[in-house]
């Protein structure tokens, strides 16, 4: 292993290529821990925005009219304004709002972090997104079948939760599949924030090597990587998931 470090040392005496995260051990560090915090960014801001998509597009069907307004509110909130602007909203403004508390050497330091704040704003904006995706998988599934489940004695959250969302979830894999695509894509913008991504130790390390055009293809190599293996998985799901009659 040592010998294979040192080749890329001796790649950039010789060369001038630059690729400090193999011969460099505290460089490696840096970029191990940022795309890890890359994926634990994306898997918790796919899990609550689903989450958020599930229970809107529910809300969306409410009796309550003012249910529904709110529900399409946030919607139009989220869709219609910069990603960017929202993060910087939750972290500049609202959090600026909170109460500080002390940390364990007696310094007083926002109540969340910057991680928190940037997976709030991503999940709350993914979400919006997701609520609309999953409101057309539920419309899709035919009237017939709520009325075959009120006859069998569900109530209407039982019906949506045994009944109609695995139909809609089905029929809709598709566009969510794209849009969390999108939203793994979107987490470079934790960067704004420092948040310590893959986007983030890069510009690190680049400004102190600066070799920017290797790290430029290293970003490109390991996102098209995340984002194929996510592709991937949500490909083989959809096809194990795959009923007669419903979606593709």
């Amino acid at each position: 292993m040592e010998a294979f470090f040192a080749w890329f040392q001796w790649l950039y005496d010789e060369t001038g290529v630059n690729l400090t995260y193999f011969y460099d051990s505290f460089d490696r560090a840096r970029m191990i821990g940022g795309f890890f915090m890359t994926i634990w960014l994306s898997l918790v801001c796919l899990f609550f925005s689903t989450i958020i998509g599930v229970v809107g597009a529910w809300l969306q069907g409410s009796r309550f009219v003012w249910t529904r307004r709110i529900v399409q509110g946030y919607i139009q909130l989220f869709r219609n304004t910069p990603p960017l602007v929202q993060m910087y909203f939750f972290f500049f403004a609202l959090g600026n709002l909170l109460p500080r508390v002390k940390n364990e050497y007696g310094y007083l330091e926002p109540l969340f972090d910057n991680f928190t704040w940037a997976a709030v704003s991503l999940s709350f904006f993914a979400g919006a997104f997701n609520v609309e995706i999953f409101r057309s998988g539920i419309e899709a599934v035919p009237e017939s079948t709520r009325e075959a489940a009120e006859a069998l004695g569900y109530n209407r959250m039982q019906a949506y939760l045994y009944i109609v969302l695995p139909l809609a979830f089905r029929v809709c894999l598709p566009a969510l599949n794209n849009n969390l695509v999108n939203l793994v894509k979107t987490t470079t913008l934790a960067y704004a924030i420092a948040v310590p991504e893959l986007l983030y130790v890069s510009n690190q390390i680049w400004s102190d090597s600066v070799n920017v055009p290797e790290m430029m293809v290293t970003l490109l190599i390991l996102y098209v990587a995340l984002v194929g293996l996510l592709v991937w998985g949500m490909h083989r799901w959809e096809r194990a998931i795959r009923v007669p009659g419903y979606g593709t």
